[in-house]
């Protein structure tokens, strides 16, 4: 017995069986059960969606020998009929191959002949944009007033290529891309069925891989069980589909997060040596620079786990820099056809990635030591603002030329950072908390500031600490403001990371209160924030100043980019 591929033995026969797609079903539903059946109806959306499925489906409603509904018999001799695409009253015609008017004038003709079995003649069209122009104006006044037993099915990928005059005429349902959870779930549904094993990780490449389309993803399907032979792991679907494995971008990622140039081009040695599809690899790259960019901003949505650690990454890069980075793998992408080698091509967006970090610039040029305080700028004589301007050349910034003619420009007022507030100096740590009992006491939102800097919290334990404000310390207790937006943050077990951490500090137990509402004083957050912004604004002041580019600016009509300049250190 011939073999049936998944696609075809998994097509669904009944609206309830569709994959996605409610609200197209929940329309032809309604119409049937009202009998409100319009002449003609035009189903739109990428390939593999369910668009000929739920054209033949509701064939199969208009025809049932049991009467018209929204639920056929399915086994009725009409209804098996146009399961096995045998039903004579339903004709499919491919529009790719059919395109000129003689091919629609045929259709015109048979048109006026009463169905041969069904209650209605139903034409399925396929790729309807491919038609001729000529061909849509033969059919514009059947499409527009056809015989009560004719209905008109149309499907397209393009429905920008039909005419207006046609879609004025057809009722138009935009069937949407499944999501990954909606494939994965049919996958999984298939694979018990069919009593096949396979692992999460196995089904959640596939999932991806069929990019939307259910039809894809059962292809893929059908292709891994050959090629595995047996039960699908994840380790056979990666070199099945040509993609890396989670933790070699997880490699890539952290080599880049630690500036490590020698560490990156390294593991990209590594994954040469698996001929790998580096297209593949940029979009797993983007794909988990989204997730960490999620787990930023959005912190309370969950964005899953795998061997990619997002906390451990989202702690420690800029969001700034993740949006970055995920434009460059998109452009890098892009680029790699016109890349000498799709492995250069690759390496270089890797490379541009580690160029916008200043630090890791600095240190692959030449490494050197840089004071503490070359990174603040607070210039207050005219060789503070020489310094200031020399410390802005080194930062990072992109100069690209205006469209003729130049623009006259003149040089922009120089903006200086407010200075520093003045910290309270730096004291030994027996002097700068006050005796209480066997352990030490924070006296003030000063003292926290210090202890939250010194205390050697990580990822989101260190998060809860930098965004918590100093309200009072006594009698063992440390009582702390949190913002209402931060409150995900004060879970069990980020609370017991800070009361050790800060008990260590301290030499004794601490227990941790939070009080929630606009926090008390200054947070380190809302202090690394400005003292950032001072920098920021010290390094595009003193840029801006610089005698080369104010010659470029107005000599040559240049353009500093938007958010291009970095202080030297900053991510």
């Amino acid at each position: 017995m011939s073999y049936l591929v998944l696609a075809r033995k998994w097509r669904p026969r009944r609206f309830a069986e569709l994959v996605g797609q409610e609200h197209v079903v929940r329309a032809l539903t309604n119409a049937l059960e009202t009998g409100r059946v319009h002449h003609a109806f035009l189903f739109t959306g990428t390939r593999g969606v369910g668009k000929t499925t739920i054209a033949r489906i509701f064939a199969k409603s208009l025809n049932c020998e049991r009467g018209t509904s929204s639920d056929p018999c399915g086994e009725c001799e009409t209804c098996l009929a146009i399961d096995a695409g045998r039903y004579i009253d339903l004709l499919e015609i491919d529009a790719a191959s059919n395109t000129g008017v003689d091919n629609v004038r045929e259709l015109i003709e048979n048109a006026q002949y009463m169905p041969s079995r069904g209650k209605y003649k139903v034409y399925l069209i396929d790729e309807v944009h491919m038609l001729s122009k000529p061909a849509f104006n033969a059919l514009l006044k059947t499409l527009e007033e056809p015989p009560g037993h004719v209905k008109f099915l149309f499907a397209t990928t393009d429905p920008e290529k039909l005419l207006v005059t046609v879609l004025s005429r057809c009722l138009q349902f935009n069937l949407k891309r499944l999501d990954e959870a909606q494939i994965h779930g049919q996958i999984v549904k298939i694979l018990g069925a069919e009593g096949i094993e396979a692992d999460d990780d196995a089904v959640a490449q596939l999932a991806r891989a069929a990019d939307g389309s259910l039809r894809d993803g059962l292809s893929l399907l059908d292709q891994a069980i050959a090629y595995a032979g047996g039960r699908l792991d994840g380790v056979t679907v990666a070199a099945m589909l040509g993609t890396v494995d989670r933790s070699r971008v997880q490699a890539l990622l952290a080599a880049l997060a630690d500036a490590d140039g020698e560490r990156l081009l390294d593991e990209a040695a590594q994954l040469a040596e698996f001929s790998p599809d580096w297209a593949s690899i940029l979009d797993a790259f983007a794909h988990a620079l989204h997730r960490i960019q999620v787990k930023q901003l959005v912190p309370s949505v969950d964005v899953g786990s795998d061997a990619i650690d997002v906390e451990r990454l989202a702690a420690q890069l800029r969001p700034e820099l993740v949006q970055l980075w995920y434009q460059m793998a998109l452009n890098g992408r892009r680029d790699l056809g016109h890349a000498p080698s799709p492995r250069s091509g690759f390496e270089m967006t890797l490379l541009r990635m580690l160029a916008f970090r200043p630090d890791a610039a600095a240190q692959l040029a030449a490494p050197r030591p840089q004071p503490a305080a070359a990174a603040q700028a607070v210039p207050q004589s005219s060789q503070a603002r020489t310094d200031a301007a020399a410390r802005a050349r080194a930062a990072m910034a992109e100069v690209v030329p205006a469209p003729p003619p130049p623009a006259p420009a003149s040089a922009p007022a120089e903006i200086l950072p407010a200075p520093k507030p003045r910290v309270a100096d730096v004291v030994p740590a027996s002097n700068a908390y006050a005796s209480a009992g066997s352990a030490l006491l924070v006296t003030d939102s000063e003292h926290w500031l210090e202890l939250v800097a010194g205390c050697g919290l990580r990822g989101p334990a260190k998060l809860l600490a930098e965004n918590a404000g100093f309200v009072g310390h006594a009698d063992g207790v440390l009582r702390l403001s949190l913002a209402s937006e931060q409150e995900h943050l004060k879970s069990p077990s980020l609370v017991l990371q800070l009361c050790d951490a800060v008990g260590r500090q301290l030499g004794g137990e601490v227990q941790v209160r939070f009080e929630i509402g606009q926090p008390r004083g200054e947070t380190a957050n809302a202090r690394n924030a400005r003292e950032r912004d001072a920098r920021q604004a010290g390094a595009e002041s003193g840029f801006a100043a610089d005698p080369g580019i104010q010659r470029l600016v107005q000599q040559h009509g240049a353009q500093i980019v938007p958010d291009s300049i970095r202080p030297l250190g900053a991510n």
